[in-house]
C-alpha cells in the first residue's frame, strides 16, 4: 500500500518530520510512505493563483496516486502551522486531490498535551467543503514531550509507544480498506494540458513569437546566447557550443525536447525533413505543441504528456511500422527531470532498431523464426494494419506524440 505523508512545518527542524521519518522506516514491511514538504508552498493568496506552481502540482499528483495521506502537525497558538494551513487553502481552491481521500492525522509537541488542540482543528479543516477529505477517527496519536521522545538515532525511546503507533496505523490500512469498499472509486482526472504554452516557467524566453519562424534567431538575440568556440560547462565535460551540436546531431537516433511548459525547443538532426524518421524543420522549434500536431491529435498527444507528467509513467514506447519492412522504428518519449525530481520536460528519441536487430543476429547466429516476428511479438501478416497504441488510429495516419506533424513513411 502506497501512502503520503504531509510534514505540517516549515522549519528547518521538525519534530514531526523526524515522526514521519521514523514511521516510514519503522514500518516499511506494512507499506510504503513517500514523504513530502511544505517548505516551497506560496502563500495562500486568491487573487495570485498559484494552483499550478511547481510545489502545489507536485504535492497534489502525490496525493492522487496514494491509498491514503498521513499529516503530522504541530501545534501553534492552539492551532496548525500557517504553512500547512496554506497547502489545504491550495488543495481545495481549484483542485481538490484531497476529496474522498483517507486521512490520519498525528503530531508531535513540546508539552504534554501532545497536538490535540491543532489535530481537533485539523479535522475540522479536512472536513470543510472544498476538501472532503475521510479522516479516520479516534486513534489520535499525540506524540508529548517531544524533546525527550527521540534517541541518538532518532528512533522513538519508549516501546510502549512505538506498539501504540504500529496499532493506530494498521487500523489506519483497515480503514483505507474500508473506504475503498464504501466510497464509489474515482478515477482521478489530471489536469488538461495548456498545449499552447500559454504559461510561464523559469526559461521562458518571454517577447517573442512562438509561432515565428526565426523564433531560434530572435530568442538567441533576447537571451544574449553563446554559440560557435563558446565553452559550456557541463555537469561531466567542458565542451563549445560547436562541439556540443556535432555531438548531437552524430547520435544514431533523432532527438526532440519539449519543456514542461509544452513548447517545442530542439531537435538535434540537420538532414531534409522528408529524410527522417520524424520530419522536423527549424521554423517548428519554439512552436507550442498544439502547433506542431493536427487539433484531432491533441487529446492523444496531452494523454502521453500527463502520463509522464504525473509519474503514472517514465517512458511511453511505440512502434511505428510505416516507414517499410527493413525497418523496426520506436517512438520512445522520456520524462525528464531537474535535480530535485521536478518534471521538465519530454526527451522524445525517436530510432531504427532493425540495423541493431540485424547486427545481433549476425553476432550471435540466432535467427527470427515462425509466423510472428519475435521481436516485435505482432504477427507479420498484419503489420501494415497495426494500431497506433497512442492516437487508435491505422498505422498509416500515424502522428508524432509530441513534436512532429505527420510521420512520412
Amino acid at each position: 500500500m502506497k501512502l503520503v505523508g504531509i510534514v505540517g512545518s516549515n522549519a528547518d527542524k521538525s519534530y514531526n518530520r523526524l515522526l514521519l521519518q521514523f514511521i516510514k522506516r519503522q514500518f516499511n514491511q506494512l507499506f510504503e510512505l513517500d514523504i513530502v514538504e511544505i517548505t516551497d508552498v506560496p502563500l495562500f493568496n486568491q487573487s495570485n493563483d498559484q494552483t499550478n506552481s511547481e510545489p502545489i502540482q507536485r504535492i497534489k499528483n502525490k496525493i492522487l496516486q496514494a491509498d491514503g495521506v498521513i499529516i503530522a502537525t504541530p501545534e501553534h497558538n492552539h492551532t496548525i502551522p500557517a504553512g500547512l494551513k496554506s497547502l489545504l487553502e491550495w488543495l481545495s481552491f481549484n483542485i481538490h486531490p484531497l476529496e474522498n481521500k483517507p486521512v490520519m492525522i498525528v503530531g508531535a509537541s513540546y508539552f504534554s498535551q501532545g497536538s490535540s488542540r491543532a489535530q481537533l482543528h485539523l479535522r475540522q479543516i479536512l472536513d470543510a467543503p472544498g476538501v472532503n477529505a475521510i479522516v479516520m477517527p479516534g486513534n489520535e496519536f499525540l506524540l508529548g514531550n517531544v524533546k525527550e521522545a527521540f534517541d541518538e538515532n532518532e528512533n522513538l525511546k519508549d516501546q510502549g509507544t512505538v506498539d501504540f503507533l504500529e496499532s493506530c496505523l494498521k487500523k489506519f490500512l483497515r480503514f483505507i480498506q474500508v473506504v475503498s469498499v464504501l466510497e464509489e472509486p474515482k478515477k482521478a482526472q489530471p489536469e488538461p494540458e495548456d498545449l499552447y504554452a500559454t504559461g510561464k516557467i523559469d526559461t521562458t524566453v518571454e517577447g517573442v513569437d512562438m509561432y515565428a519562424d526565426d523564433w531560434l534567431e530572435q530568442a538567441a538575440e533576447k537571451v544574449n546566447a553563446v554559440e560557435g568556440d563558446t565553452y559550456v560547462k557541463l555537469d561531466r565535460g567542458l565542451l563549445t557550443v560547436d562541439q556540443l551540436n556535432m555531438f548531437l546531431a552524430s547520435m544514431p537516433l533523432e532527438l526532440t525536447y519539449a519543456d514542461n511548459n509544452n513548447q517545442f525547443l530542439y531537435y538535434n538532426r540537420t538532414m531534409p525533413a522528408e529524410e527522417m524518421l520524424a520530419s522536423r524543420t527549424p521554423g517548428q522549434v519554439g512552436n507550442p505543441l498544439a502547433k506542431c500536431h493536427p487539433e484531432s491529435k491533441h487529446n492523444n498527444v496531452s494523454w502521453v504528456i500527463q502520463q509522464l507528467r504525473s509519474g503514472a509513467m517514465d517512458v511511453f514506447r511505440v512502434n511505428v511500422p510505416t516507414h517499410g519492412p527493413d525497418k523496426y522504428v520506436v517512438h520512445n518519449y522520456q520524462a525528464m527531470h531537474d535535480k530535485d525530481g521536478n518534471y521538465a520536460g519530454i526527451n522524445e528519441y525517436i530510432l531504427d532498431l532493425q540495423p541493431v536487430i540485424d547486427w545481433y543476429l549476425e553476432q550471435t547466429g540466432q535467427k527470427l523464426v515462425g509466423d510472428v516476428d519475435a521481436v516485435s511479438s505482432a504477427t507479420k501478416k498484419g503489420a501494415n494494419e497495426e494500431v497506433d497504441a497512442v492516437s487508435s488510429a491505422t498505422k498509416k495516419d500515424t502522428v508524432d506524440a509530441v513534436s512532429s506533424a505527420s510521420i512520412k513513411g
